[in-house]
């Protein structure tokens, strides 16, 4: 019986270690744009596409991640602060936006802050428009706030800024 329990532990241990964690700056890095920052992201898997509104703010040290679905439903939220995430509101977990949101964070900071943010090693710049961050997420860029990105076998997303409203 004690076997049994150990053995069921250690596979769920494992199932939950599946996943290598992305890496966190040190610190939180000064982005391409200024905060608030609203993006348009568009999820594509296997032909299927799914299009989300990411709005990141800062509140204090902590850098506030809504994912909402087109009619403002939220998917998920976070807080990352102290550079842990923590859970925001009462959504179940989504580790799918947190990786998401780990990968974007890389993404949106400037090129030039990469060393003093990110500890050598867990990423590379590839070529001007490209970085890759470890295990395995590429970054192909279009311009700082439009850009691709891909973490294979996963879903690849397509980021750029939400247009301005007509009339505004």
């Amino acid at each position: 019986m004690i076997r049994a329990t150990l053995l069921g532990l250690c596979l769920l241990l494992g199932a939950c270690a599946a996943r290598t964690p992305l890496p966190l700056p040190l610190a939180n890095p000064s982005l391409v744009a200024p905060l608030p920052l609203s993006l348009h992201v568009q999820r594509e898997q296997a032909g299927r596409h799914q299009d989300w509104l990411l709005v990141l703010q800062a509140e204090g040290e902590a850098l506030h991640w809504s994912l909402l679905d087109p009619l403002g439903v939220p998917l998920a939220r976070q807080r990352l602060s102290q550079g842990q995430w923590r859970d925001d509101g009462l959504l179940p977990p989504n580790a799918e936006a947190r990786e998401l949101f780990a990968a974007l964070l890389f993404a949106l900071t400037p090129a030039a802050a990469l060393p003093s943010r990110y500890t050598r090693g867990s990423w590379t710049l590839t070529a001007e428009d490209r970085r890759r961050l470890n295990p395995a997420w590429r970054i192909r860029y279009r311009a700082p706030l439009d850009f691709t990105l891909h973490n294979p076998p996963g879903p690849r997303y397509r980021v750029r800024p939400l247009a301005p409203e007509e009339g505004s």
